[in-house]
């Protein structure tokens, strides 16, 4: 069965019925009728997180930060992101109140993150960004100085780069679905998330180019498509397109869409178009509306993936995702090659790589 043994999105954690999302959502048939489900959303998570007696304490102030990131269109994943922070923050101040915290209760906690707990300093900047949102956006402290605070320095690391070779042995240690997506991010630049939550309708044949959509800083661009990957690309896509119109006739393949196109278009969410190329095999919650849909695979499965493969390819250097996905870091074979898609290696030049 195609992507039988993947693991859902991460957005596969929501209330038990469904509260919003795109129209035409099946509400109270989906728990245990569809055998893709990723699991019965109604049944309590008998070991619950240490976060949870935290969030019933503070659920009005979570509910002010949750809306103050929404109004501002961050992605889910910083949203997810603060709100961790939020409620260590929260779990450090213990019963005073965080409404009235001042800055040198940032000021411990952040030297707890630094000190005991000896974090990354990209980590403590992260937590300090989460608690500068909170009372500067959230609650509006505009009296709290918190721009005293020195943030951490980064360490700039090299880059891991792939020869030709060892990129072509990590190759023939991936199969399926995840070779595919590892070859597109070699052949694209594309990044991780970006590959995850590729469009259909965002895949041009014709002009041999991609569009990925909503990139690093809200950006769109354009990327070629490999050659090598169109025949297996096209093949993969008409099993999906066949998986897509099986459920639909169940009333389960809607997909996710971005700001309030599910409104406006009510039946877009069920389009062949906008369908993830990617998808996963097993339905999920999506965290901010709960409507259960059909996501695009979970990010964490290509990451453990192209991890096995360098193993077993017997490559000693740190191999990621990312180091596939870097355009700046691939050496095209072709040195006089200064713009355009190289057709034997795939590596892409751009004016900016002269």
């Amino acid at each position: 069965m195609l992507y039988r043994n993947s693991s859902s999105s991460s957005a596969s954690t929501g209330s038990g019925k469904s509260t919003g999302g795109t129209g035409g959502t099946r509400r109270g048939t989906y728990q245990g009728t569809h055998p893709s489900v990723t699991h019965n959303y109604a049944t309590p998570d008998p070991n619950p997180a240490p976060f949870d007696a935290l969030r019933v304490k503070h659920s009005a102030l979570l509910d002010q930060v949750r809306a103050a990131i929404r109004r501002r269109g961050f992605s889910i994943k910083t949203e997810q992101t603060y709100l961790h922070w939020t409620l260590r923050f929260l779990g450090f101040l213990g019963d005073k109140d965080p409404r009235v915290g001042q800055a040198s209760d940032i000021a411990r906690f952040l030297d707890e993150l630094a000190v005991h707990r000896r974090v990354s300093g990209s980590t403590q900047n992260l937590a300090l960004n989460a608690l500068i949102f909170l009372y500067r956006e959230a609650l509006g402290r505009g009296d709290l100085n918190i721009g005293e605070f020195t943030r951490a320095k980064r360490p700039r690391h090299v880059p891991t780069v792939l020869t030709q070779a060892e990129v072509a042995l990590l190759l023939r240690q991936l199969s399926g679905t995840h070779h595919l997506m590892a070859s597109l991010m070699y052949g694209t630049g594309m990044r991780l998330m970006e590959c995850s939550r590729l469009r259909v309708q965002d895949i041009d044949f014709g002009y041999g180019q991609i569009t990925v959509r909503n990139a690093k800083g809200g950006k769109d661009r354009v990327v070629p498509l490999p050659e090598k990957v169109i025949p297996v690309l096209t093949s993969h896509l008409e099993r999906v397109k066949a998986l897509h119109e099986a459920h639909l006739a169940e009333g389960f393949s809607e997909v996710y869409l971005p700001d309030a196109l599910a409104r406006k278009y009510p039946q877009a969410a069920k389009d062949w178009r906008w369908q993830y190329a990617f998808p996963s095999g097993r339905l999920s919650a999506d965290p901010r509306s709960g409507a259960v849909r059909r996501h695009h695979l979970h990010e964490n499965g290509l990451q453990k993936a192209v991890k096995a493969a360098a193993e077993r390819a017997g490559i000693t250097k740190r191999v990621g995702t990312h180091t596939l996905g870097t355009r700046s870091r691939r050496i095209c074979c072709n040195p006089a090659m200064t713009y355009g898609r190289c057709g034997n290696c795939w590596a892409t030049r751009t004016a900016a790589l002269r």
